[in-house]
């Protein structure tokens, strides 16, 4: 899990359940995307609440959510700031 630090303690990243985020201080998680299925049974990722595009469609929501994590990491992870 990659969590970035600001120089004013704000830290943010991809949310995982690999360490309790409660252990350094206040936490508010908000929704980068939204992986739902779409026609036919195909999976869409929407990155519209940070900005991104829509990827897809996928067969499987496992390549959606491996798609998902992929562009938030390239493009919205290692920004200098969060997005509010």
């Amino acid at each position: 899990m990659d969590l970035l630090v600001d120089p004013k303690g704000a830290v943010w990243g991809l949310y995982d359940e690999a360490i309790d985020l409660s252990s350094l201080g206040y936490v508010s998680i908000r929704r980068a995307s939204h992986v739902e299925p779409g026609p036919g049974g195909k999976w869409r990722v929407d990155l519209s609440p940070v900005g991104g595009p829509v990827l897809g469609p996928f067969d499987r929501r496992s390549e959606a959510l491996g798609a998902e994590r992929e562009w938030l990491e390239r493009h919205y992870l290692f920004r200098a700031e969060p997005i509010p």
